[in-house]
């Protein structure tokens, strides 16, 4: 006999089973969003272990060093610590012309220009931050440079400085020598003897080795190159072109103590360079032009939000280590063009480890800017760029943790911040300064005949 069924149990039946569907599903989706983490391939940093990483365990710490950063396991969670996010593989290669300063005596010799002062000057050329800092708090009157003095400082090899020398006058040098580790000042007053000089070559190897045989001194081709450096690329110079150069040199016995550059020609083929001193401590040419070049402040058609600044002293947070950056940051989106700020050759342009798809231009002799983790590379090793031209497009390759441009910007070999730094201004003399060169240029150029 058949059972009856009653419309309650099919209510009840018809209840049981979406209840049970809908708990699983839900238990399901809890789960999954707690295990599953999502796959970002552009965020996604690879951390080669090698067998020859190190492991130290420390309370719930346990880190895996390898050459360039760290796997921290933080209470069971690991965590990826980049002592240095921006570290390209490629480093650019150097030629005389980069280390012509670098003498035997690692000695320097500066004049003083308009807005110069000596914390500034020291730091471009590397000199330790301690010593600078211990010369200009004791030494108060080294405030006081003056456009046209000269300065000179010798250095060791770590670059701690060993000796300073300021020209007040012609009968008045002050001397600052390091004894242990402070400084103790003295002072020359015996009456140096000027002397006009006019030094000529032809160039038959090289500009620096040539100029060294005609009796330049190596701080003496370091302000040359500098003068023209937007002009002439002096490894280009040819067998047969000639220089000619007009200086002051002030001898102490028979010991030179200083010299000034008044000018110099240069005849590379059928053209004529010239770089005259004026009476504001810059070098312009025989027209009163200016010698330098203009530099854009920023990478980009429009200002950016910088996500990141220069900070040469950034402790990372995890390993409590200095890990300096040395650039800018600019927040940008992938595919945002990337623009050369000023005239220059590129000198690398290729994927080079965690800064990913890298760039960097030569600008004259003293200037070198970087550009990291491109998505895309638009110039060629060699080639030559003027300002504004897009070099590429901005990314987030190498090591980085979202797109970004990285930003450097170098003068004599040193990251400084390219927000903030003295730049070169391309401006010209004018009026009664334009009148008062242009006499004293045509005396100097009438002495630099071959």
């Amino acid at each position: 006999m058949a059972r009856k069924i009653k419309s309650s149990d099919i209510e009840k039946s018809s209840f049981k089973f979406p209840y049970f569907s809908v708990s699983g599903g839900l238990f399901i989706v809890i789960l999954f969003s707690v295990l599953w983490r999502p796959l970002n391939l552009d965020r996604t940093v690879y951390v080669p272990l090698t067998p020859q990483a190190e492991t130290t365990v420390n309370n719930n710490t346990q880190s895996s060093a390898t050459d360039d950063e760290k796997v921290e396991i933080v209470n069971g969670k690991p965590v990826v610590v980049t002592e240095s996010s921006d570290d390209p593989e490629d480093e650019i290669a150097k030629d005389e012309l980069d280390d012509i300063v670098d003498d035997k005596d690692n000695s320097v010799q500066y004049t003083i220009v308009r807005g110069d002062t000596l914390h500034d000057i020291l730091l471009r050329y590397n000199v330790n931050r301690n010593d600078i800092y211990q010369l200009t708090t004791k030494f108060k009157q080294l405030a006081n440079l003056r456009i046209g003095q000269q300065v000179s400082w010798t250095t060791d090899d770590n670059h701690n400085l060993q000796t300073f020398s300021w020209t007040i006058s012609s009968n008045n040098i002050r001397i600052y020598e390091k004894s242990g580790d402070k400084f103790v000042e003295s002072s020359e007053t015996v009456e140096a003897v000027p002397q006009d000089i006019v030094i000529k070559g032809e160039i038959k190897n090289s500009f620096v080795s040539d100029a060294r045989k005609s009796g330049l001194t190596s701080n003496e081709i370091a302000i040359i190159t500098r003068a023209l450096q937007w002009r002439l690329d002096f490894r280009r110079l040819q067998i047969g072109d000639k220089f000619s150069v007009v200086l002051t040199r002030e001898m102490h016995g028979k010991s030179l103590s200083n010299s000034q550059l008044l000018g110099v020609r240069i005849k590379n083929g059928t053209k004529d360079y010239y770089a005259i001193l004026a009476d504001d401590g810059k070098y312009y040419d025989i027209n009163a032009n200016s010698l330098s070049q203009s530099f854009f402040r920023y990478p980009l058609a429009k200002k950016a939000r910088v996500s990141s600044g220069f900070n040469p002293r950034r402790l990372h947070p995890v390993t409590g280590q200095i890990a300096p950056h040395n650039g800018v940051d600019f927040a940008v989106s992938r595919g945002t063009p990337v623009l050369s700020v000023g005239n220059g050759e590129v000198v690398i342009a290729k994927y080079s480890g965690s800064a990913g798809n890298y760039i960097a231009i030569r600008h004259g002799r003293q200037y070198m800017t970087t550009y990291m983790h491109l998505d895309k590379i638009l110039v060629k090793p060699g080639q030559q760029v003027k300002q504004g031209d897009k070099i590429g497009l901005s990314g987030n390759t190498g090591r980085s943790t979202g797109p970004h441009l990285h930003f450097e910007l170098h003068i004599n070999n040193k990251p400084v911040n390219p927000l903030t730094a003295s730049l070169p201004i391309s401006e010209g003399l004018t009026g009664k300064s334009k009148k008062a060169f242009l006499s004293k240029a045509k005396n100097i150029s009438s002495q630099l005949t071959f």
